[in-house]
C-alpha cells in the first residue's frame, strides 16, 4: 500500500463535502487534471452540488452523485458543454476512496462524479481520476455504499448538504451568480376577450347584430347578479316580487303615524296573557287512557327490574352482616390468644412487675425546676453515705469467697487488683507454676526404663 502513495503524484487543493453520513475531505491532483479539477472546484464554490443526492450505488464498486435531477440524466459543466477526459499514467484505480468523473461515453464529462468502494481496474482510461478521500473521513464515504438498494438505486439515498473549498489551487476562478437556479416566476397572463372576425363568416351581418345585443345586455347588468327571470323567456317566471312595495320610504312616513304604531305595540305588550282553561273530563280521560296504555305496556319489565333490585339489596345487606360477624370473631380470637400468652409467659409477668415498679417511681419524681434539682442532690448524698458504710465493713476472706454475683452491694466494697507483671529474677525449680514446662528426653535411661525397654547390658 505504501508503494501506491509513492507512485501517486502530490495533491494540491482541498474541498470539504458535508453529507448526511458525515464530512468527507477530498484532495485533488490539479496539476495532472487541471480542467476537471477547475470544473469541480468552481461548481463547489457556486453551490451546484448542495442538496444533491447520490442516485446510484453499486455494492463494493462505486457510489455516484452530482446530478441536480437526481436520476443520472442531468448535470452540466462550467464550460457550457462536455469537456474531454484527462488520463495520467500515475493515476490508477487501484483502491477505494478515489474520486473520478462519470460519463456515458468518451469525452462526455459534465458535473456527475463517483467514489470508488474498492479497486476498479476496469475503469482505467475510461473515466478521469482527479481526486481522493483523505483521513478518517473515508469511513464516512464507505457508509454511502450501505443501505437498501434496488436496481442500483438506493431506497433511502444520502445527499450532499453543503460544500466548502478549503484550499483553492485556482485563485483566478470567478463563480457565476445563480447559474443553476432556474427562477420560475409565475405571471398570470390576463386573458383578452375574444374578438370575432366577421369577415370570415358567411353570415356576418346576423352575427354583428347578436354581438351588439349581447354587449348592450352586459352593460345593462354590469355589476349586478343575473337570475333566471332575466335570462330565460319563461312565462311562469316573473322578476316582480309578490309583496307590494310601499311607495313611501321610511323618511317620508308621518311622525303621527309612527307614534300611533308605538302606542299600539305598548298596549299589546302590557296585556296579560289569558290563563289556560281548566282540563275537562275528556282530557282527563285521555290522560288516564294514555297512562293505562303505558302501564300495560311496561308493567312486566318494571316488575322484573324491581325484583332484581330488591334481591341485590338483600344480598348486599347479608354480605355486610357476614363481614361484620367474621371481623368480630377474628378480633375476639386475637384478644383471647393474647390473653392466654400473657398468662402463660412468666417472663412477661416479671417484666410487668418491674415495669410497674419503675413506673410508680417515675410518678414520685418532681417536675423540672428547683424541686427537681434538690431531689437529685438528695439522691446523690444518700449514695455517698451508702458507699462509705460499705467501705467501713471490711469483709473477711470467707465472706469474699461466698460473695455471689447476685449480691448487689458486693461491688461497693470491692477492691480493684491488677496482675503483677514485674520481671522475675530467679525461679525455684521445685515449685511448678502455670509457666512451668516439662523437659522430656526419650534417650534418658530413666525414661527408657519407664517405657519398659531393656538396656544394652541386659542384651549382652
Amino acid at each position: 500500500m505504501s508503494n501506491v502513495y509513492i507512485l501517486e503524484p502530490q495533491t494540491s487543493g482541498k474541498v470539504l463535502l458535508k453529507t448526511t453520513v458525515g464530512d468527507i475531505d477530498v484532495e485533488f491532483w490539479a496539476k495532472e487534471t487541471p480542467k476537471t479539477c477547475r470544473n469541480f472546484i468552481q461548481l463547489c464554490l457556486e453551490g451546484y452540488y448542495d442538496n444533491t443526492i447520490f442516485h446510484r450505488v453499486v455494492k463494493e464498486f462505486i457510489v455516484q452523485g452530482g446530478d441536480p435531477n437526481g436520476d443520472g440524466t442531468g448535470g452540466e459543466s462550467i464550460y457550457g458543454e462536455p469537456f474531454k477526459d484527462e488520463f495520467h499514467q500515475r493515476l490508477r484505480f487501484t483502491r477505494r476512496g478515489l474520486l473520478a468523473m462519470a460519463n456515458s461515453e468518451k469525452d462526455d464529462n459534465g458535473s456527475q462524479f463517483f467514489f470508488t468502494l474498492g479497486p476498479t481496474p476496469e475503469l482505467q482510461n475510461k473515466h478521469t481520476l482527479f481526486g481522493k478521500v483523505t483521513g478518517d473521513t473515508i469511513f464516512n464515504m464507505l457508509k454511502l455504499g450501505e443501505g437498501l438498494v434496488e436496481d442500483e438505486r438506493p431506497v433511502y439515498p444520502h445527499k450532499i448538504l453543503k460544500t466548502e473549498v478549503l484550499n483553492n489551487p485556482f485563485p483566478d476562478i470567478v463563480p457565476r451568480l445563480n447559474h443553476h437556479v432556474e427562477v420560475k416566476e409565475k405571471k398570470r397572463k390576463e386573458k383578452k376577450p375574444g374578438v370575432k372576425n366577421f369577415k370570415l363568416l358567411s353570415f356576418g351581418e346576423e352575427a354583428e347584430e347578436d354581438e351588439e345585443q349581447s354587449t348592450r345586455e352586459n352593460e345593462k347588468y354590469m355589476g349586478k347578479g343575473k337570475s333566471t327571470h332575466d335570462v330565460l323567456d319563461d312565462p311562469k317566471l316573473s322578476s316582480q316580487s309578490e309583496l307590494p312595495t310601499s311607495d313611501k320610504s321610511q323618511d317620508e312616513v308621518d311622525p303621527e303615524e309612527q307614534l300611533e304604531n308605538i302606542k299600539k305595540k305598548l298596549k299589546t305588550s302590557h296585556k296579560k296573557p289569558k290563563p289556560a282553561p281548566p282540563p275537562t273530563a275528556k282530557d282527563e280521560a285521555k290522560d288516564d287512557s294514555d297512562e293505562d296504555l303505558e302501564y300495560y305496556l311496561h308493567k312486566d319489565r318494571d316488575l322484573e327490574n324491581k325484583k332484581k333490585m330488591e334481591e341485590i339489596k338483600q344480598e348486599i345487606q347479608s354480605l355486610k352482616k357476614d363481614y361484620h360477624k367474621n371481623k368480630l370473631k377474628k378480633d375476639e380470637i386475637k384478644t383471647q390468644e393474647i390473653k392466654e400468652e400473657e398468662i402463660k409467659s412468666e417472663t412477661f409477668k416479671a417484666y410487668k412487675e418491674e415495669y410497674d415498679t419503675y413506673k410508680s417511681k417515675k410518678g414520685l419524681l418532681p417536675k423540672k425546676g428547683s424541686g427537681r434539682e434538690k431531689f437529685t442532690l438528695d439522691l446523690l448524698e444518700k449514695f455517698k453515705q451508702k458507699l462509705h458504710s460499705a467501705k467501713e465493713k471490711e469483709p473477711t476472706n470467707d465472706e469474699e469467697k461466698d460473695d455471689d454475683i447476685d449480691n448487689e452491694e458486693a461491688w461497693l466494697s470491692h477492691k480493684l487488683r491488677f496482675q503483677d507483671d514485674d520481671p522475675v529474677l530467679a525461679k525455684d525449680a521445685n515449685t511448678k507454676d502455670d509457666d512451668w514446662f516439662e523437659i522430656y528426653d526419650p534417650r534418658n535411661p530413666l525414661n527408657k526404663r519407664r517405657r519398659g525397654e531393656n538396656t544394652g547390658k541386659s542384651k549382652k
